[in-house]
């Protein structure tokens, strides 16, 4: 189909060499009229991703990473069993326990911590610790329950009490303390907030057995912790000598000395 040539007035002429913007001419260079529209409209971007001269690109860079970043999935730096709840046993006007394990599943050392909307009547053993890379703990959580108002047993339904876990990266095992946390406040992650279930002591149920089996499992960690590191057998020092095996020689000579003495005398 034969194409008929127009020729634009000034007017059009202006437009058309608005729209030409990513085009070349036949010679590869630009033409007067579409760099003077690029030199005038620096900020925008080139049709094609190439920044046009003049545009902020550290602006628009750093907002698409934080984005980016903001679309990306939660690193965990723990791994919780259970995961988003504490189950405790229904026992109006007695002080129950829950029980959750943790473990470290980063490739560093990680400093946690427990918080509670209800600090009077929740507390948790041990508070916080710092876990070394694949190390894992159980920590119990300590409630007391209150009567309902209403005289309804709340089972299965979960309670306004929340806690929440936060996070620390710490360069490597140290004693823990709290102050870590205010230290390096730009750093802390909440980990993960747990909603509180009760449960029917009653009633069969697996979550209960689940949760018995891991009180059984704290109380004797907290019981290994207190006995006194057994003795691993002598100690060998120097080329050979037995330590145990020298003061048993010092204390039967010295005893033969105090035999003697008596016997001279």
């Amino acid at each position: 189909m034969a194409v008929v040539e127009q020729k634009p007035s000034s007017d059009q002429g202006k437009v058309w060499g608005f729209f030409k913007l990513p085009f070349r001419s036949s010679g590869g260079v630009p033409n007067s009229s579409s760099a003077s529209a690029v030199s005038h409209l620096g900020g925008l971007h080139h049709p094609s991703g190439l920044q046009v001269e003049g545009s902020d690109g550290h602006h628009g860079s750093t907002s698409v990473s934080s984005v980016a970043k903001s679309l990306l999935p939660t690193r965990r730096r723990l791994k919780l069993d259970p995961s988003t709840k504490l189950y405790f046993p229904y026992e109006p006007g007695k002080q129950v326990r829950s029980a959750i394990k943790m473990k470290n599943i980063s490739k560093s050392h990680v400093a946690f911590k427990f918080q509670t909307t209800a600090p009077k009547s929740c507390f948790m053993r041990p508070p916080g610790a710092i876990l070394a890379p694949g190390e894992s703990i159980i920590a119990t959580v300590f409630k007391f329950v209150e009567h309902p108002e209403n005289n309804e047993k709340p089972m299965n339904q979960k309670s306004r009490v929340k806690f929440k876990i936060m996070c620390l990266k710490v360069k490597g095992m140290m004693d823990y303390v709290p102050e870590l946390f205010d230290e390096q406040k730009d750093q802390v992650v909440a980990e993960r907030i747990l909603r509180v279930i009760f449960l029917d002591p009653e009633r069969p149920n697996p979550a209960l057995e689940k949760l018995k089996r891991q009180l059984a499992e704290a109380d004797a960690a907290v019981e290994s912790r207190k006995k006194p590191p057994e003795d691993a057998g002598p100690k060998i020092i120097g080329e050979g000598l037995v330590i145990d095996e020298w003061k048993e020689r010092r204390e039967r000579y010295l005893a033969r000395q105090q035999v003697e003495g008596v016997d001279s005398a």
